[in-house]
């Protein structure tokens, strides 16, 4: 997979790819990143990305040229879906991310100040995402996000498949308690039947747990089974 990022700071990508799983699957070839800064394709000398916006109200609004030159170089190289990252965008899940996973190449555009010219959305954004209902600086950690759901689910970068198959959200609840060694600390010991070896009880009993800890926490995850 290909990912293209557009942003006004792509330094802050240079630290996060060399990191954990998102550089594992770097090295093994199941993703490759690159970063466009947006400001090579401003207008003036200033490098301007964002004005005033029209209406008065306060903050900035990024401009539209940039960003469709941008875009319109980057698309010359090949189709690409351009998700744009908004506090307005639809809630990113588990569900996105794994069909995302299965394309080839996207373009992930950065916002920043107050949104993007709202003509450059309805011209070249394909999807807007939100992770959340709180508001970031920019849409650069939104991405990195984004990136790191993307990059455990591609072929070969983790070290057993299998354990991305019981995450959290993976089949609609949320993940079971998990224990590792030593078997007692501090006086709490692990469960006995993660011990005692047969699979068929561990099974049940991590479904049971899950259950009990989706119904507790985040019932609203039942309600779309």
């Amino acid at each position: 997979m290909k990912i293209e990022v557009i942003t006004l700071f792509p330094s802050i990508f240079e630290g996060f790819q060399s990191s954990s799983m998102v550089a594992k699957a770097i090295k093994n070839k199941a993703l490759a990143m690159h970063c466009t800064d947006l400001r090579e394709f401003a207008l003036n000398k200033h490098r301007q990305a964002d004005d005033y916006p029209y209406g008065g109200f306060a903050g900035m609004v990024m401009k539209p040229e940039p960003i469709w030159l941008c875009l319109q170089y980057l698309l010359e190289k090949g189709p690409a879906p351009v998700i744009y990252f908004t506090p307005q965008g639809r809630t990113l899940n588990q569900d996105i991310l794994e069909t995302y996973a299965r394309e080839k190449r996207i373009i992930l555009l950065c916002g920043h100040y107050k949104e993007i010219d709202q003509r450059v959305r309805n011209l070249a954004v394909s999807d807007d995402i939100s992770i959340g209902d709180y508001v970031l600086s920019g849409g650069e950690i939104a991405a990195m996000v984004f990136i790191d759901g993307i990059s455990r689910l591609q072929k070969g970068v983790l070290g057993d498949l299998d354990s991305a198959q019981t995450d959290s959200f993976q089949n609609g609840e949320l993940g079971f308690p998990c224990w590792t060694r030593p078997d007692v600390f501090l006086g709490l010991k692990v469960p006995d039947v993660l011990r005692q070896g047969n699979h068929k009880l561990i099974q049940k009993w991590i479904a049971e747990r899950s259950s009990e800890l989706t119904k507790t926490r985040r019932p609203d995850l039942l309600s779309k089974t």
